[in-house]
């Protein structure tokens, strides 16, 4: 992205102050509520069969609580007969979507044509402003909307407060340039995820392939290969991290993310971690205990000498170093992700944790070493590549998070950048 360097360049080497007030002079100032269409959400009846099941995506903040600009699927989809008997609307390819009730805040923009619940506003562009600058505009505008939350017993957004926030909007073509600038950086972002997709949906194919359906030998286990346990490959490590006897030591910190897009650690002296954790090595694999229905795997970087994490992981260690991925690779399968759901504390309205040790006790099929190693020289790449592409998105997240504000305040002039 050569256009993103000489942008920066430009910002560096511009008066700033001066850039700034010659363009916001020519933007026009309004409120928020002015140039927007909100639409408002419904619920099909729970009770009517009939509503539910059918082919239209019926959107609730779980589905894009992310940080991802496109949502492009739902948990739950609803009929054209419930479309048609609740207060629910069909937004339009590039509406947004923002959650106003509860978790308030988060944003989305619609590829193609969805239904939504109360819990969220639909948002229309109106006529002069492009879709996808009034997307970056409400992400940079998300801090002042939550601030003017209110509500007894939930944090509420509603039509009043897109009316109390104050913008600046440049003409067309500026916006589409702004937009394209940022919009660039995140359809980065989601190539690489989708790489990730796909390459993790292989590593499940070729470990199915050779180890549940023994493709390699016409469908027949070796004779070799034996039934074992997982703890006969890996243990569980529970070394712990003191912060309070290592005040300030920097730290490479992984916690547990809500989604698998938040998978980055954050360094910082362990004189502002609170508890314990756990140490991690280069061989490490990690997987959340807490909530195993949503799975959270991780092959820890261990960039710093420092590697923690929340004891809310299990950790493992492989017997034989050389075996991580094989060991990676039983615990990102479909059977292990069962196995973990079955065993857990906690009721199904509280948090579910997975119980560490009797995991050791899934049963698993070791095959040879020579077979391992072929294994493993096939995936690992593949799992080194997804390493890759999340610390790349991490770098863009960060890079798209500075330009925001800069280009929202007309601090960053892209009118003479070759995009």
């Amino acid at each position: 992205m050569q256009w993103l360097n000489r942008a920066m360049l430009r910002l560096h080497t511009e008066n700033t102050l001066d850039r700034e007030e010659k363009i916001m002079s020519e933007w026009l100032k309004t409120s928020l509520i002015d140039i927007v269409e909100l639409i408002g959400g419904g619920t099909p009846k729970t009770s009517k069969a009939e509503y539910w099941g059918g082919n239209i995506n019926w959107l609730s903040v779980k589905d894009f609580n992310n940080e991802n600009r496109y949502v492009y699927s739902t948990e739950k989809t609803i009929t054209e007969e419930g479309l048609n008997n609740s207060s629910t609307k069909l937004l339009r390819k590039d509406d947004i979507i923002i959650s106003a009730r509860g978790t308030v805040g988060e944003l989305a923009m619609i590829p193609f044509p969805m239904a939504f619940n109360q819990s969220c506003y639909g948002i229309r562009a109106k006529e002069g402003i492009d879709s996808t600058f009034l997307y970056y505009l409400i992400k940079h505008s998300v801090r002042k909307l939550k601030a003017m939350t209110h509500g007894s017993v939930f944090d509420t957004i509603t039509r009043d407060t897109f009316a109390n926030i104050d913008v600046a909007i440049p003409d067309i073509e500026m916006q589409q340039r702004v937009a394209k600038m940022l919009a660039n950086i995140d359809d980065k972002v989601e190539n690489n995820q989708r790489i990730n997709n796909n390459l993790e949906q292989q590593t499940q194919a070729i470990f199915k392939s050779w180890f549940v359906d023994f493709e390699l030998n016409y469908g027949i286990m070796p004779s070799d290969w034996k039934v074992s346990q997982l703890g006969s490959i890996a243990k569980i490590s529970t070394e712990v991290f003191s912060p309070a006897k290592n005040p300030n030591v920097e730290v490479e910190h992984y916690s547990i993310p809500a989604y698998d897009e938040k998978r980055y650690p954050v360094f910082e002296t362990s004189n502002g971690i609170k508890s314990n954790k756990y140490r991690l090595s280069s061989n490490s694999v990690m997987i959340s205990k807490l909530n195993p229905d949503t799975k959270r795997i991780w092959r820890p970087y261990c960039i710093s000498d420092n590697p923690i994490c929340s004891t809310e992981f299990i950790v493992y260690e492989p017997i034989n170093p050389l075996n991580r991925d094989f060991i990676y690779s039983i615990i990102d399968s479909i059977g292990f992700s069962a196995f973990l759901c079955s065993h857990t504390t906690g009721s199904t309205n509280s948090r579910q944790r997975a119980t560490p040790s009797i995991t050791l006790t899934y049963d698993i099929i070791v095959p040879d070493e020579k077979t391992i190693q072929a294994f493993c020289s096939i995936v690992s790449p593949m799992y080194d590549t997804i390493e890759n592409n999340i610390k790349e998105n991490q770098k863009l997240a960060e890079t798209r998070d500075k330009l925001l504000p800069k280009l929202m305040s007309g601090e960053l002039d892209v009118s003479g950048i070759d995009l």
